[in-house]
Order: structure tokens, then C-alpha cells, then sequence
């Protein structure tokens, strides 16, 4: 599914959008999985932000969901479930402009121990590491968390179940 030309904000440039498959990654205690990034150059500038990452070649959403899960947090038995939420966009890091069109799946797994498996050189200069959050240390963090609404959503999806088409998420240029 990717970005029609006619669905991407006019502040988003076309050009160069990255398609980018993100996992809403649940355990059974409906903690949520959070990795920890930074500037590669600069830990103090850091944030949180669900696993995932590009659409690589002629890959489907999913299969990149379940790629990029294992090559960032090595978990490899995820139940991955329906499309949540749908999000553009635009942010500087390592010395560049990124504009994503981002597609985020609701995933459940048994598997709680972490160990990055496939990272890029780029990420293993700016990933530190993971953390399961409970949905209240959520609404509660005062640490920056991607995307912003993260604790909202996490709560209505806990509460109502996932929506049934993909909500469109407001569109969050930094």
C-alpha cells in the first residue's frame, strides 16, 4: 500500500517519501515495546519510537513489519494483526531530511527479552536500547515518544480494540 500521490500532505514532498512499516508490538501483559534513539552524535538529543523502519525492494508492509521487529529487538514470534493507524511525516536526523509515509500494525508476542539482531551501522550509532512500557508509564513519560499521541492511541486501542480501517494520524513535521 503505497503513498497515492492524491493521499500526501502538501507539506510532505512526493518526492523522496520513504515508505516505512512501524509495529505496535503488545506482550502479554499489554505492555508496549519502545526503542530508545538519539542523534548519532548526541545522546542528549534523544526520543522514543515503536520498531520499524523502510520498505525494502519489493517488500509488503508485513513483511518488513516482521523483518525490521527482528532486526531491531531479535523477536521473532509476533502475531501481527491489523493496520491501526496511518501517519506522514518529516524530521531531521544524522544530517538529513526523512519524510515517511508511516503504516503501523498492532503485534503480540510471548517474547519479552530483547537483543538487536540486524542493525545498521546507522542505528547501532543512534539506537541505546528497549524498553516495555506499561500503557500508564505511557501517559505519564516526559521523555519525547513518536509518534506524540503514542499514549492516546495506546489507550483507546487497549480500551476499544483496534479500529477497523486505519485511522489517519495528524501529520508531525519537526
Amino acid at each position: 500500500m503505497p503513498a497515492e500521490p492524491a493521499d500526501i500532505p502538501a507539506d510532505i514532498p512526493a518526492e523522496g517519501l520513504r515508505t516505512v512499516a512501524r509495529v505496535v508490538l503488545l506482550d502479554p501483559d499489554d505492555r508496549i515495546l519502545l526503542l530508545h534513539g538519539h542523534e548519532p552524535d548526541d545522546v542528549a538529543d534523544d526520543w522514543w519510537f515503536t520498531p520499524g523502519g523502510g520498505v525494502e525492494g519489493d517488500e509488503t508492509l508485513e513483511e518488513a513489519a516482521r523483518r525490521e521487529v527482528r532486526e531491531e529487538t531479535g523477536i521473532t514470534g509476533i502475531a501481527l494483526g491489523p493496520l491501526l493507524w496511518r501517519r506522514r511525516c518529516s524530521f531531521p536526523f544524522a544530517g538529513r531530511r526523512w519524510d515517511q509515509d508511516e503504516w503501523y500494525f498492532l503485534a503480540r508476542t510471548d517474547q519479552t527479552e530483547t537483543e538487536p539482531a540486524g542493525l545498521t551501522e546507522l542505528e547501532r550509532r543512534s539506537v541505546a536500547g528497549a524498553r516495555w512500557w506499561t500503557c500508564r508509564e505511557l501517559s505519564q513519560a516526559h521523555e519525547t515518544v513518536y509518534p506524540t499521541r503514542l499514549a492516546e492511541l495506546l489507550t483507546r486501542l487497549l480500551g476499544d480494540g483496534p479500529p477497523a480501517t486505519p485511522e489517519i494520524l495528524d501529520t508531525e513535521i519537526v
